[in-house]
């Protein structure tokens, strides 16, 4: 007999729409996850405002600080789970070419093209 699988509780996001987005993590070629629509895109436009045209970039810890400013509140409380939805976004922008890796120590990321 095969186990049961548990019934997973419908997600919802912070503003209660339950849209959900796919993403990509350019680490993981062909890996796509689910991630809430409206922290997705609030912070989608955050980092793109953030981040400058051309190198250099921003390390890692400059991104999570410059995002901060550029989050609503209604979302984004005190820059709460700021840096994890940073990574995330950054992550899934780099896979679609919208963000470039520079090689540098430490790594620095920057814009690429006039895509937002």
């Amino acid at each position: 007999m095969a186990p049961k699988k548990k019934a997973r509780a419908k997600q919802t996001s912070a503003t209660g729409s339950g849209a959900r987005v796919r993403v990509e993590n350019v680490n993981v070629p062909g890996r796509t996850t689910w991630l809430d629509k409206d922290m997705y895109a609030a912070m989608r436009r955050a980092l793109l405002k953030a981040l400058p045209a051309r190198a250099p970039g921003l390390t890692q810890t400059e991104i999570r600080r410059a995002v901060v400013r550029h989050l609503p509140q209604s979302l984004y409380a005190r820059g709460a789970k700021a840096a994890w939805w940073a990574k995330a976004v950054q992550l899934d922008l780099e896979a679609k070419g919208i963000v470039g890796r520079e090689a540098s120590q430490p790594l620095r990321w920057h814009r690429k093209g006039s895509k937002k």
